[in-house]
């Protein structure tokens, strides 16, 4: 999501309460996300993967706009740049991680896009230490890639879309910050949902077409939009304000986690024992590299998955 300095919100000091009602609105927030990434899936068969990303975005940046009211003045020369990257990496990263949806598990899927994250606090922390946390990850996508006892072979064209998104969310994460910066509140997320959107529009309408327009689509749709972008990040927004940024991007490194038993419960995908470690060693390196490395100013999660 756009960029919300965590230096707003408690230190280590934070109270009890406040920490315990943050650690509930950030799990809270994860369900719902990957709840709506799994009810995205039922789209596929209807308008496609790219058609879903397309009216997700859509619905989102259109109540987005209605409620933040983003005002046309602050878009200069300079902060025009901005955004058209920030919808760049934004639209990106959703089409891609849609397409790796449409290809592997949801659990899969997740646990690799957090190598983009990932990968960026090591490279922040420049730190020793962050180069084990790297090859603890690789370990873990290799298993979830199907190498070893007990793995399946998941589709090897999900595979690099997750790492694509992955690549993204870093970038993502650089925009938002950038965008912070650059525009008041989260007047920077509303015009990237835009330019999103408009990203995804050609895409999402050669794949959807008319079926796009079908009531039951755009009743879906406008769930899925709700449910991966506006509510999670009101969730989230709620739990930085009673929890430490360290305590919240641990948290949110456990998304892998939430995708698998969201994808188990709701989509009926079940995970063999060495992508369950493959997950186990993400989740570990993110983690651990949240917890010893230096800390990127990310805010919420995006509106990804």
């Amino acid at each position: 999501m756009d960029a919300v300095n965590p230096s707003t919100s408690p230190t280590a000091r934070e109270s009890g309460g406040s920490s315990a009602q943050g650690v509930l609105l950030v799990v809270a927030a994860a369900f719902v996300t990957q709840t709506g990434a799994a009810i995205a899936v039922s789209l596929f068969d209807h308008v496609g993967a790219t058609g879903a990303v397309f009216l997700r975005l859509f619905i989102a940046a259109v109540v987005l706009c209605a409620v933040v009211r983003p005002s046309p003045a602050g878009l200069t020369r300079h902060t025009i740049g901005v955004v058209l990257a920030f919808g760049v990496a934004l639209g990106g990263m959703n089409l891609l991680i849609y397409q790796a949806i449409a290809r592997l598990p949801l659990g899969i899927a997740v646990t690799i896009e957090l190598l983009g994250p990932l990968a960026l606090s090591v490279v922040l922390s420049r730190k020793w230490s962050g180069v084990l946390w790297a090859a603890l990850a690789l370990a873990g996508v290799v298993l979830l890639s199907g190498v070893g006892p007990g793995s399946g072979v998941p589709d090897l064209a999900g595979v690099f879309f997750a790492m694509a998104a992955a690549a993204m969310w870093a970038v993502y994460i650089l925009m938002s910050r950038q965008a912070g910066r650059s525009f008041p509140g989260t007047q920077g997320l509303a015009w990237a949902m835009v330019m999103g959107a408009v990203l995804a529009a050609p895409f999402g309408i050669a794949s959807g077409g008319a079926a796009l327009l079908e009531p039951r689509v755009l009743l879906v749709g406008l769930a899925v939009a709700l449910l991966s972008s506006a509510l999670p990040y009101a969730l989230e927004l709620a739990a930085l304000r009673r929890s430490a940024a360290e305590t919240f991007s641990i948290l949110v490194s456990l998304a892998p986690a939430v995708a698998a038993l969201v994808g188990w419960v709701i989509l009926g995908q079940a995970l063999g024992p060495a992508e369950i470690i493959g997950m186990g060693l993400v989740i570990l390196a993110g983690a651990a590299a949240v917890r010893t490395g230096r800390l990127p100013s990310t805010g919420p999660t995006p509106p990804g998955t």
